[in-house]
């Protein structure tokens, strides 16, 4: 046990976390977290649909003729800052000297990733105007700068809040797409979006968007000035909520002693528990059926049909799967089976909704088997759109073990899974598609009440890192994943979804990717 100050509870207090919590934090930076005991990779055929498009027309035309029966919402996690989009250009000016021999290497880098290219092709990017106005309140002139071949001062102006300040915003206010003379923010893009497939039969479109505090009135200011066009463009009515992670899920900081780590003031120093702490603030949403997508993954106009297919696809999919799951909970919950219902209800469980039912199953009674079943099918649903695995970095879907040898499908992160092991490490290199984000998730019971999702956690799954502060090392923890451990105990289907469906922004330089342009 820790002796905490005075001062210390205090803090808990202020941030609605138990002292028996910081323990069990503290315990779990002792313990370490054990890598996911992966069984197989998730393919087509063994854990994972693959539909045709004519099988994909008949789910849209089921999600188009059945969304009227549930309350949607669009879930965009938006609170993490874009600075590192913009690493290697700060790392460019801390280093660039302008001599002729970096600014000849700048002129002729053909590295999609460089900060040469992106200077190369910097009035592609749909910042460029923005960019030129905001020069011109310096007295100066983006053009000018380029012949000159002041090029620190340009990515100076994209960074520094004398300029545009991208160095500070969050990616979800950053020009990503132009159009003609126009061009939109990253939160646009899912405005355009939600008037797609989320709007209701009373043309209310609801979107809800976590952010930082600190970006709080810029967004709203942003949006504000926005909305008005988007409702008369697509003949929709917005419904924006917002949320910001909770200070009850930051995680407490440990010295590589795996002590309290303490500020110079003697404060005890707490982070932010990773988008795993986003379970809460989808908790708090009322709505029976969630769309969820990252703020960067978004295409422009010309690429979006595809990806509407699709999210609304997994949607009819999920609809379809949730009411054969109902009325199968509504017989298992009277407890009157007719002869062969349990064994229907068991394929159903197995070859429709991926739950992979214990060999000791049928060794039960008619009574346990209620149970086992009813245990099994009502817990929250998620649909997950996953895409081929070309090399993008990011986690995958697999057959896992948990601890107590139950058998599951799940999404894992690299930083999950065991690489020294070669047993662990041949069934990565064996997966084929990787996790873009893309989920409907069904949060409602059978009677209509919603789950209480912190009960579908697996506390297991967090991992810890090391990070510094004021020079020292330190450890920090991060909560489950929001896709993996936050949302473990989830019935999960994993379907595979186009290529397309998946374009993120991670640096800067994606914007200029075909798929952006």
């Amino acid at each position: 046990m820790n002796d905490f100050s005075t001062s210390d509870l205090n803090l808990f207090q202020q941030k609605g976390i138990e002292v028996a919590t910081i323990n069990q934090q503290i315990a779990a930076f002792k313990k370490g977290f054990p890598a996911i005991n992966l069984v197989s990779p998730a393919t087509i055929g063994h854990g994972m649909l693959k539909y045709s498009e004519q099988e994909v027309d008949k789910l849209i035309a089921y999600f188009d003729d059945n969304k009227d029966n549930f309350e949607l919402l669009k879930f965009v996690p938006a609170s993490g800052a874009a600075s590192r989009m913009f690493k290697h250009l700060f790392e460019f000016v801390q280093s660039f000297q302008g001599t002729a021999a970096e600014i000849e290497a700048l002129e002729t880098d053909t590295d999609t990733n460089s900060v040469g290219y992106l200077l190369q092709n910097i009035q592609k990017l749909a910042l460029f105007n923005d960019l030129k106005a905001a020069a011109f309140k310096q007295s100066l002139d983006v053009n000018q700068l380029l012949n000159k071949k002041q090029y620190k001062t340009i990515i100076q102006l994209i960074l520094d809040d004398s300029g545009l300040g991208y160095g500070n915003l969050p990616k979800a206010l950053l020009r990503f797409h132009r159009y003609g003379n126009e061009s939109r923010f990253a939160i646009e893009e899912h405005l355009v979006e939600a008037a797609m497939y989320s709007r209701n039969e009373e043309n209310i479109a609801k979107v809800h968007f976590t952010l930082s505090p600190e970006h709080r009135n810029l967004f709203e200011m942003r949006l504000n000035d926005l909305i008005g066009h988007y409702e008369k463009t697509f003949g929709v009515q917005y419904e924006i909520s917002f949320s910001e992670q909770k200070p009850s899920t930051d995680t407490l900081a440990v010295d590589m002693d795996n002590n309290p780590f303490r500020n110079d003031d003697g404060s005890l120093l707490f982070r932010p528990g990773g988008h795993g702490a986003l379970i809460e603030n989808l908790n708090d949403l009322n709505e029976e059926i969630i769309f969820i997508k990252n703020i960067d993954n978004i295409v422009p106009d010309h690429l979006r049909e595809e990806t509407y297919r699709y999210k609304k696809a997994i949607g009819g999919l999920l609809m379809r799967l949730l009411e054969k799951t109902f009325d199968y909970l509504d017989i298992l919950d009277t407890g009157f089976i007719e002869e062969g219902e349990l064994e229907e209800i068991k394929h159903f469980a197995e070859e429709k909704l991926m739950i992979n039912i214990p060999e000791s199953f049928d060794g039960h009674s008619d009574i346990e088997k209620i149970d086992v079943l009813y245990g099994l099918l009502n817990r929250p649903m998620r649909i997950c759109g996953m895409v081929k695995n070309e090399g993008e970095p990011g986690g995958g879907p697999f057959w896992v073990k948990d601890s107590e040898g139950y058998i599951s499908l799940q999404i894992v992160e690299s930083s999950q899974m065991d690489l020294k092991n070669s047993q662990q490490a041949a069934l990565v290199g064996a997966s084929t598609h990787f996790n873009p984000v893309d989920l409907v998730c069904g949060i409602y019971d059978f009677k209509g009440q919603k789950f209480h999702l912190p009960d579908y956690i697996d506390a297991e799954t967090g991992f810890i890192s090391k990070k510094s502060k004021d020079g020292r090392d330190l450890k920090a923890l991060e909560l489950p994943g929001l896709w993996n451990g936050a949302m473990a105990d989830w019935i999960t289907i994993f379907v595979e979804t186009p290529l397309i469906t998946f374009n993120p922004v991670k640096t800067i330089n994606d914007l200029l990717r075909p798929q952006h342009q």
